[in-house]
């Protein structure tokens, strides 16, 4: 179901701003609660001990995350739906994806870094509109909840690019340039591995030629004496 299939539902609809809100707090409180599960299998993912590192540092801003939603939810005086956030499932999907695949430790990282920050920019929207809505709707309680969230997912953001730029993508890009290096040597073996053949070959036609040339040289002999 999607997003705006839910609001339509027979639950929710668009008759007001308080809705679209609350269709945004559970959708971001299924997404945290998705992320608490996925976010150690990434640190255990990460071979760079800085990713790793900032992994397990936002698993616990995420659990705060967590409960600053449900502190909204009561200043709202409203109920969680339990609504499953589709959007955050198929991204942490895409994570593990990267996390079963097998390869260089450092392009691996890399890869790792962008799945998460794709994880990141859904927040920083899905937070983004819910503090808009909130202040719109005067809700000020919620609204500094949120937007204290906000800046925490930004930041997060933030770290994971300067990881990337400061040591990974240049691992990874080492990696790519031995990869390269590894082709150019299969590929001269298989050039050596074909000369030899070639040499055999001269060598044969030349041995052809010199036994051509004695026979005819005795053959001239021959004659002279007769």
């Amino acid at each position: 179901m999607s997003w705006f299939e839910k609001i339509l539902g027979i639950e929710m609809t668009l008759d007001n701003l308080e809705n679209v809100l609350e269709m945004q707090l559970n959708d971001l409180h299924s997404a945290e609660t998705q992320l608490i599960s996925a976010l150690p299998k990434m640190a255990a993912a990460a071979k760079s001990s800085a990713l790793a590192g900032a992994f397990r540092s936002h698993l616990a801003e995420t659990r705060q995350h967590k409960s600053r939603l449900e502190k909204a939810f009561r200043l709202l005086g409203k109920r969680m739906s339990g609504e499953k956030c589709d959007a955050m499932a198929g991204l942490i999907s895409e994570g593990q994806e990267v996390i079963d695949m097998n390869g260089d430790s450092g392009v691996k990282d890399a890869a790792l870094i962008a799945a998460a920050q794709r994880v990141e920019h859904y927040e920083i929207a899905g937070y983004g509109c819910a503090r808009t809505f909130a202040r719109r709707l005067q809700k000020d309680g919620v609204a500094k909840l949120l937007n204290q969230t906000l800046a925490e997912e930004a930041k997060a953001d933030r770290k994971l690019t300067q990881i990337a730029e400061r040591s990974v993508n240049r691992q990874a890009a080492r990696a790519n340039r031995h990869t390269r290096r590894q082709h150019a040597a299969v590929k001269e073996h298989g050039h050596a591995a074909r000369r030899p053949a070639r040499h055999r070959t001269r060598a044969a036609a030349t041995n052809h030629r010199n036994r051509a040339t004695a026979a005819r040289s005795r053959r001239r002999a021959a004659k002279a004496r007769a």
